[in-house]
């Protein structure tokens, strides 16, 4: 009745020679918008009063019924849970950079949030001594044995197509027999939350299991992290584990590095964390073979490996977690930078912002550190400093030292306020946010290693390194970069190092390389080992981020690698905690306070000991002395080993989803 009366109010006082049949048939369907809004909001009211009948508001609250009418229903297992849909972010810009992890939509995940505490333990792990006696048992598979774990791959096609907040959508299917819940002796095992990537569980005697690790998403190669959960244990039981498909010919098991374990009674009784465990450890290679194949056609077969050990659990019925190093997950460096921003100190000399998206949309932080003090002039001269990290997923011991770097950088330390008065720091803590979050040992969701395309040309299929060098490449036009290093993890040697590149073709430059990380050895002396540095640049490193950053012009340009295990320096012959991953970032911000000194004494210093260190080299490898006038007359790189020494693997073509896109192409003959 009211919208006719406005109607014929308005046909009555408007002038026929102005109305027109476009005005006539717009206040038409503006009231009958009007009209279809209110009904709209009559059902929904009586949706809502229907639904907060069924639902308890403990599920659906108030607050969020206000703000949305649609109802989601997510699984946890097989038991649905209803939630209201969040709103839209305005033209789908996020409202904040902390958004949730995005996974490939075929990937079963589990919706709870695992968190483990930070602890260290009171002494210094010891490695494992072997005995001599340790055995090698072959792998016997599901043909002997009972297949007590098995998930899908989480790859139904060969490529990455789309991701998903929460992964597969519908229930998650079961990764067990009805026998095996039967059996309460039987150890119940899982993966599926975020960085695990157990593959399938087969019990082959009582308490006897062989495990098979999910290789990295859409490839054939990869197998050397691992993290999964373990419910159902006895304790005072000793039990066997064997992983069957590891990859690597050596390994860090063979001198002496043990597993990590940790208990969540413990953690919640005692306050402790991950603790190495394992007794009986043994790295070998087995019957098993693995065909890789690079650019969908088998190249070679290569040999498997295991690795055993025994163990116990401290309680009966705990739930406990394996792995291969410390996990540091995505949603955990979410939360991490969640503190630093909220920190409104921090926030004067710290700025976070999105560098880029990954290939499954997860966001690609980057953080400016530097003190906003000065005036523009003051600010413009400044160099830069770049650090990065995570580039391989598996290598969390990598995000360890991130976070000692930045907690140090961000502290109230008079070093910290002098290094940001002093530098612009960039700093892009986690590279490959994807691979983390999938639990990929090496490579991304394009099924490629990033650490060989930082040169592509392929921005929307590596955006995460494509968009590091250009932001690189930008920041060296305003102003002086002195030093790049990307952090990473090795496992096939002990102990602290760095890879950089000779300066061979300057004269005046030679040697230099070398000075940051002689430093860095004497102020880490108990972790970093100078001699296991390498400097030479092979052809097959070309994509890496250290050699591209080093072609652009950087000449301090690294990757310094930490072990999976320990030292054996200082403390000789014990593992790594995470205070001891977390301190090399201090050290780094120290050594760069040494390098950069404007007292050039410490620099004079570490060039006149690398010259006698390479006289006494000549003299035992070669044979040769230093020319008259103190050149060389040979390359100093040809004396370091024909191998680099390094942990990477060599350039393995296209991304897969464009290897696939060139087969679809038909070819006429």
């Amino acid at each position: 009745i009211t919208c006719q009366v406005h109607w014929f109010e308005c046909v009555k006082n408007c002038n026929a020679a102005v109305l027109t049949y476009t005005t006539v048939a717009f206040m038409f369907f503006l009231y009958i918008g009007i009209f279809l809004s209110y009904m709209y909001n009559s059902i929904t009211f009586f949706c809502d009063a229907v639904m907060f009948s069924i639902y308890p508001p403990v599920t659906l609250h108030l607050g969020q019924a206000l703000r949305t009418r649609q109802l989601v229903i997510d699984f946890d297992g097989e038991r649905p849970i209803p939630r209201l849909r969040e709103p839209l972010d305005l033209f789908a810009i996020p409202s904040t950079p902390f958004q949730g992890v995005r996974w490939p939509i075929e990937y079963e995940v589990f919706k709870e949030a695992i968190h483990h505490i930070e602890w260290d333990p009171p002494d210094p792990e010891p490695f494992y001594q072997p005995t001599g006696h340790e055995r090698a048992p072959m792998p016997v598979g599901e043909e002997k044995g009972n297949v007590v774990y098995c998930i899908d791959p989480g790859t139904k096609t060969s490529y990455f197509t789309y991701s998903r907040v929460g992964g597969s959508r519908g229930p998650i299917k079961s990764s067990t027999s009805c026998a095996m819940h039967q059996d309460k002796s039987t150890l119940a095992f899982e993966s599926r939350f975020e960085s695990g990537n157990l593959q399938k569980a087969v019990q082959v005697g009582v308490h006897d299991y062989e495990l098979t690790l999910r290789t990295d998403m859409y490839t054939t190669k990869h197998t050397q992290w691992f993290y999964f959960r373990v419910r159902n244990m006895k304790a005072g039981v000793t039990y066997r584990f064997t992983i069957v498909n590891l990859m690597k010919a050596s390994s860090l098991y063979c001198l002496g590095m043990r597993p990590l374990l940790y208990s969540e009674r413990a953690a919640w009784e005692k306050g402790e964390g991950w603790r190495r465990t394992g007794s009986n450890i043994r790295y070998y290679r087995n019957q098993h073979h693995q065909a890789e194949q690079d650019n969908n056609t088998t190249t070679n077969t290569k040999s498997l490996h295991s690795l055993t050990w025994t163990g116990q659990f401290p309680y009966d019925f705990d739930t406990c977690y394996l792995a291969h190093c410390y996990p540091y997950t995505y949603s955990h460096l979410q939360r991490y930078l969640s503190r630093l921003t909220s920190n409104s100190a921090t926030g004067a000399y710290c700025k976070l912002r999105v560098l880029c998206r990954s290939l499954a949309g997860n966001a690609v932080h980057v953080l400016t550190v530097t003190s906003p003090g000065g005036g523009w002039m003051d600010r413009s001269a400044k160099r830069a400093v770049v650090v990065t990290a995570r580039v391989h997923p598996g290598e969390t011991n990598s995000s360890w030292m991130m976070q000692g770097f930045l907690d140090f950088l961000l502290g109230e330390s008079d070093d910290a306020r002098l290094l940001r008065e002093t530098f612009v720091f960039k700093v892009v803590p986690m590279l490959n946010p994807d691979g983390v979050v999938v639990g990929n040992y090496r490579c991304s969701l394009a099924g490629r290693d990033l650490n060989r395309n930082y040169n592509t040309l392929l921005r929307d299929s590596f955006p995460c390194v494509w968009h590091t060098r250009n932001m690189v490449k930008r920041l060296m036009a305003e102003r002086d970069v002195v030093l790049y290093c990307d952090f990473h993890g090795h496992s096939r040697k002990n102990n602290v190092f760095m890879y950089g590149c000779t300066n061979s073709d300057d004269a005046t430059q030679r040697l230099h390389e070398r000075v940051f990380p002689l430093m860095m050895s004497k102020n880490a002396n108990d972790k970093f080992s100078f001699r296991s540095c390498k400097f030479r640049v092979h052809q097959s490193k070309e994509g890496t981020g250290r050699v591209v950053m080093w072609r652009l012009g950087i000449r301090n340009s690294y990757t310094m690698e930490s072990t999976f295990g320990g030292s054996t320096l200082g403390k000789k012959g014990t593992h790594f905690s995470t205070r001891d991953l977390k301190s090399l970032g201090y050290y780094l911000c120290d050594t760069l306070l040494d390098y950069c000194d404007p007292d050039p004494t410490k620099t004079s210093h570490c060039l006149a000991e690398l010259r006698a260190m390479l006289r006494q080299e000549l003299r035992e490898r070669l044979g040769q002395e230093v020319d008259s006038d103190g050149s060389l007359s040979v390359s100093i790189s040809d004396i370091e080993s024909s191998t680099s020494g390094s942990n990477s693997t060599e350039s393995d073509g296209l991304p897969v989803h464009l290897l696939n896109r060139i087969d679809e192409v038909p070819f006429e003959p």
